[in-house]
């Protein structure tokens, strides 16, 4: 890892978990209103505040997955029937490569892959397979220049016809 440890990194995440539950980031970041009671802002947090509130950063997270290979299964509370339910790995830098999920019986019924603009750690191209491991959508991206958070999505058939678009719009409260 990059420039914190293990055990850290742990510390951050669980501490940054009961302050997103309980609302108690805010206080932490030396604002003494209670979440319900602040005033809606178009800003983002400030540095101080993201440190405080035990954020961390995209490099941080990519840190975190390099190499990693999740498989997630279900298993029947009387323990005897185990299946698969989800699948993804990343690769050296951090990135997600793939993801598939299993239906309930362990049978997949969907793999996505991913392409990224590595040097602004965004996703170009998501393309969608069915169960049969054919190519069902591909989704593409827009992201602002400044936050690198996603503007729009378009969503292309397999022939590269536009069949939908969505809109992202981003407010604090």
């Amino acid at each position: 890892m990059n420039s914190i440890s293990r055990k850290e990194f742990i510390k951050k995440s669980i501490t940054g978990f009961f302050a997103t539950i309980f609302g108690i980031g805010a206080a932490r970041a030396g604002n003494q209103q209670p979440p319900a009671q602040q005033q809606p802002s178009e800003q983002q947090p400030s540095a101080q505040q993201r440190a405080n509130a035990y954020f961390l950063t995209p490099e941080e997270k990519r840190a975190q997955r390099k190499g990693l290979i999740v498989k997630e299964e279900n298993t029947l509370a009387n323990g005897k029937t185990k299946w698969l339910d989800h699948w993804a790995v990343w690769d050296d830098d951090g990135y997600k490569l793939e993801e598939i999920e299993y239906n309930s019986y362990g049978i997949k019924i969907e793999r996505r892959t991913y392409q990224y603009n590595k040097e602004r750690g965004t996703i170009l191209e998501e393309r969608v397979y069915n169960d049969r491991n054919k190519l069902d959508k591909i989704r593409k991206y827009d992201y602002d220049p400044v936050t690198l958070r996603k503007t729009k999505q378009y969503n292309f058939l397999p022939n590269g016809k536009l069949y939908s678009t969505k809109i992202y719009e981003y407010t604090y409260q």
